[in-house]
């Protein structure tokens, strides 16, 4: 169905419609479209505005033999204008019907915007609810750098949703952009002998007959929906707690079980060590989806439930599991702050090694200084292409100056101004921010704050400078 829009109105008809509505509502309502983007560096169409989502209801359906993806997404969301539409960003599945407040809603798509006209304005403030029918075989979508995201197919029926930094809005329709964070209800329904494995709680399972399975999983803590995450496959499922009581739920592709047995059983042990290090672990429970080996390019850190390409070594467990404060809990503004979740992660590593007899990241910092490998096999990386705080392109948010030029950023802040202060920064950086967003602006602000230090030098020679920076 598309957007009709009145074109031309006769004044004695126009003031019998003015008289209607004041009459009925007390007010005209003046809403005017919310904006199809937020205007992102590198992504200026990811997000929409005019509102922000407070929940997602996500009931979903997957069949493995074939690929069809049936979803309801019932979207909650408080206006932050008055509204006459809005948009939805929304890649491929076709669109069966729409409604808003419980009233059929006109729509329409436009690449990956899918536009909404509901039968009546939303007013500013007002929280409505958005019912979205889909249906469908989703299929990956290819980010700037050439990696594959949003639902990925292996063998066997394994399927994933991993979504940074758009990929989400393949498997459902939504706000996606991370600076927009709502709890989560997800239910999949998936044929008996399947596990479908989501972020948070695990609220049921059962038999719904047909042969079928219904898990329902709740997230309670705010998410960004790139870490949102479904992963149906026959899962060899593992579930514990850690010392502190986090429940931990493993979900692994038998094929990668005996090779993960032994990294995954530190789960635990990481937890209550980034506790320690990085102030409470931020959510409810923890866990781990390994996918069958290559099945993708790059792990993730979906939230509560990192997803793996196959079995994970012990750093890149440590690391995805670190960016549960730093990248779920805290979330950057925009995907220009992409190193406040990968230099923090990688900075992790280097301090688990630390604590744990490795190298210590003093050792690490000056072996990336000199590219001496035989220290960090890394360190011949060209680190310094340009600054972290300042990618030259949506292709290189994940290049290898986001992630160790980050971390060595960190690991200056620390020189200038002691430990003490510096792992205080840490954990208040990770508590006063606690499932929200920040910018690099808004870090730095609070390093200096928080430390009393003047930490000029070490932001406009590492965090922007453009020169190869040195000792």
């Amino acid at each position: 169905m598309e957007l009709r829009t009145l074109t031309r109105l006769a004044a004695p008809a126009l003031a019998v419609l003015l008289a209607l509505t004041t009459g009925c509502t007390g007010a005209t309502v003046q809403g005017r479209p919310g904006a199809s983007g937020l205007r992102d560096p590198y992504f200026p169409r990811a997000g929409n505005g005019g509102y922000q989502v407070e929940h997602y209801a996500l009931d979903l359906a997957y069949d493995p033999a074939d690929g069809e993806l049936r979803g309801t997404a019932v979207i909650t969301a408080r206006a932050g204008q008055g509204l006459s539409s809005f948009n939805l960003d929304f890649s491929g599945l076709k669109v069966e019907g729409v409604d808003v407040q419980g009233v059929a809603a006109r729509f329409n798509r436009t690449g990956n915007e899918l536009t909404v006209r509901p039968a009546k304005d939303v007013r500013k403030g007002e929280v409505f609810r958005t019912r979205v029918d889909y249906a469908g075989r989703p299929k990956a979508l290819v980010d700037p750098d050439g990696s594959k995201e949003g639902w990925i197919t292996a063998e066997d029926g394994f399927a994933a949703g991993v979504g940074e930094p758009v990929g989400s809005m393949g498997w459902f329709p939504g706000n996606h952009h991370p600076s927009d964070k709502a709890t989560y209800d997800v239910t999949v329904t998936v044929p008996a002998g399947y596990e479908a494995v989501s972020n948070g709680e695990l609220r049921s399972r059962r038999d719904v007959g047909g042969g079928r399975t219904e898990f329902a999983w709740r997230s309670a803590e705010p998410m960004a929906s790139y870490l949102a995450t479904v992963a149906v496959g026959k899962f060899k499922v593992s579930t514990g707690r850690t010392a502190s009581g986090v429940s931990v739920y493993q979900a692994v592709a038998p094929a990668e079980e005996e090779a993960s047995r032994a990294v995954l059983a530190r789960v635990p042990e990481m937890v209550e060590w980034g506790s320690a290090t990085f102030g409470p672990y931020p959510f409810g429970t923890v866990g781990s989806i390994v996918m069958p080996a290559r099945s993708l390019g790059y792990a993730l850190e979906t939230q509560t439930k990192p997803v793996y390409p196959g079995a994970p070594d012990e750093e890149l467990v440590l690391h995805e599991l670190a960016h549960q404060w730093f990248g779920d809990s805290v979330s950057p503004k925009s995907w220009k702050d992409m190193w406040l979740n990968e230099g923090f992660a990688t900075y992790a590593e280097w301090l688990w090694a630390e604590t744990h007899g490795g190298v210590s990241a003093q050792r690490r910092f000056e072996a990336f200084l000199a590219g001496d490998t035989s220290v960090d096999a890394h360190a011949g990386v060209d680190w310094a292409a340009f600054p972290p705080a300042s990618p030259p392109g949506a292709e290189h948010i994940s290049d290898d100056p986001v992630y160790y030029r980050g971390a060595m950023v960190l690991h200056r802040i620390r020189q200038e101004v002691g430990d003490e202060k510096f792992f205080g920064l840490l954990r208040g950086w990770a508590a006063d921010h606690r499932y929200g967003n920040a910018s690099t602006a808004d870090f730095t602000a609070y390093a200096e704050r928080r430390t009393g230090a003047d930490l000029k030098k070490v932001w406009d020679v590492w965090l922007y400078g453009d020169e190869r920076p040195k000792a």
